[in-house]
């Protein structure tokens, strides 16, 4: 298997992979996505393994099925993806970043302040 990470199931690191195209513009609305022969023949995996992550896309309307046509990312895909990526983002560094400040006895202004520097220093 290729490019794959043992410490998540094949299955949803394709639908991340899939996500991530489309949050990337790689796959844009009403486009449509590589068929799971594609994927199978591809990444040399088994194909109800990519079933699997695609059906979970079509549950939560990142994609939709054509009857005899195949798979498309669905209209407004992108920004609920971005949307839910924000939301996880802020629960996974935001809040404990928060709490951590809290505990330490920082100000608002002082996070602030150093995430303004260290993003000026990184980015020159």
């Amino acid at each position: 298997m290729s490019g794959f990470d043992d410490t998540k199931p094949i299955y949803l690191q394709i639908k991340e992979r899939i996500e991530e195209q489309i949050v990337s513009d790689q796959l844009k609305e009403e486009e449509q996505i590589p068929s799971t022969t594609q994927f199978v023949n591809f990444y040399k995996i088994n194909h109800l393994t990519v079933s699997k992550g695609i059906h979970l896309l079509v549950e939560d309307g990142t994609i939709y099925k054509k009857r005899g046509v195949g798979m498309f990312v669905a209209k407004g895909a992108k920004a609920r993806l971005l949307f839910r990526r924000k939301e996880s983002f802020v629960a996974q560094y935001i809040e404990p970043l928060l709490k951590e400040a809290d505990h330490l006895g920082m100000t608002v202004e002082e996070l602030v302040q150093l995430i303004i520097a260290r993003k000026e220093r990184d980015h020159t």
